[in-house]
């Protein structure tokens, strides 16, 4: 069971965290969570800071890899949508279930749009993700986290990344405030997260995936932070399917991603998102085959 694959799958779709809480229940290490108590990324050599201080800088691809070149390359050419096609409702809620191997409904997920606000002088789009497990899997491990990111309005980059997590009675709270130049001040209670240029944090990846003109572009690339660490992620159309879920039976465009980790792609993980081919562009179901099970993760109502 690889520590990344499941970290990968947090990060991929922010609503697989019940895979994310099943590896949880044998190799969550005392260590993990004094790291990102401390604010420092995980494989992290040097310690966060608050304001004023030196930044942590997470492990990433140098900014000036053919990996990192590439992705905001690519991205700069036309696959980034204008602001006003971006696909996000103030105001939506998408309910998942997921299930994990032969164990169904093993969480109960959900993913809101909160609003578009002015924060630190941006506009950008505050949105939540929300994780509890359900029974029989709640009676071995209790999870009730929280996500939240504050991504701009016209890119989706990460603001600020937050995570709220309480897993059997052990809360733990990190507010990171992301910046390529070290220059941006961090609030009391936050502290300052150095990555590259473009990043963007899960919720922002995901949502960035439901803006793309998949018809028009084969494939996009950027960096992502997932709260420990900094990936390169690439997703490109693989085809088209019909897919049922408990929200109803769709028409989506099926997007395979993959997962680079300082150039090289983690070879023990695959993930598929289908996004529905309507005018919110609504994800719909995830796909993902990890070292130690596969996991599905439906849409079950739309608000």
């Amino acid at each position: 069971m690889s520590h990344r694959s499941l970290r990968l799958f947090l990060f991929v779709f922010v609503l697989g965290l019940a895979a994310f809480g099943l590896y949880r229940v044998e190799k969550r290490q005392n260590s993990s969570r004094l790291a990102l108590a401390a604010g420092t990324p995980s494989g992290s050599s040097q310690p966060a800071a608050s304001s004023g201080g030196t930044p942590a800088v997470p492990e990433a691809p140098a900014a000036n890899s053919p990996e990192m070149a590439h992705s905001r390359t690519t991205e700069a050419h036309g696959a980034l949508p204008a602001e006003a096609a971006l696909a996000l409702r103030p105001g939506e809620i998408l309910d998942f279930k997921a299930s994990v191997s032969q164990l169904n409904h093993v969480a109960s997920l959900r993913l809101e749009v909160v609003e578009r606000r002015n924060f630190l002088g941006k506009s950008v789009w505050h949105i939540q993700a929300f994780a509890h497990t359900e029974n029989p899997l709640r009676f071995v491990f209790a999870l009730d986290d929280q996500f939240d990111s504050y991504s701009d309005a016209a890119t989706l980059h990460s603001v600020q990344y937050e995570l709220h997590l309480n897993e059997r009675g052990q809360k733990l709270d990190s507010v990171q405030r992301l910046t390529s130049s070290g220059n941006m001040p961090a609030a009391s209670g936050a502290v300052q997260t150095r990555v590259l240029p473009g990043t963007r944090d899960p919720l922002g990846m995901m949502q960035f995936l439901r803006t793309v003109d998949w018809s028009r572009t084969p494939e996009v690339r950027c960096p992502v932070y997932d709260g420990h660490k900094l990936y390169d992620v690439r997703a490109n159309v693989a085809g088209s399917a019909s897919i049922t879920v408990p929200a109803g039976t769709f028409d989506t465009s099926k997007i395979a991603i993959r997962v680079f980790d300082n150039g090289a792609e983690m070879k023990d993980a695959s993930f598929a998102l289908y996004i529905a081919r309507d005018p919110g562009k609504t994800p719909v179901l995830l796909e993902a085959v990890l070292p130690f099970a596969s996991a599905r993760v439906e849409l079950d109502k739309i608000h």
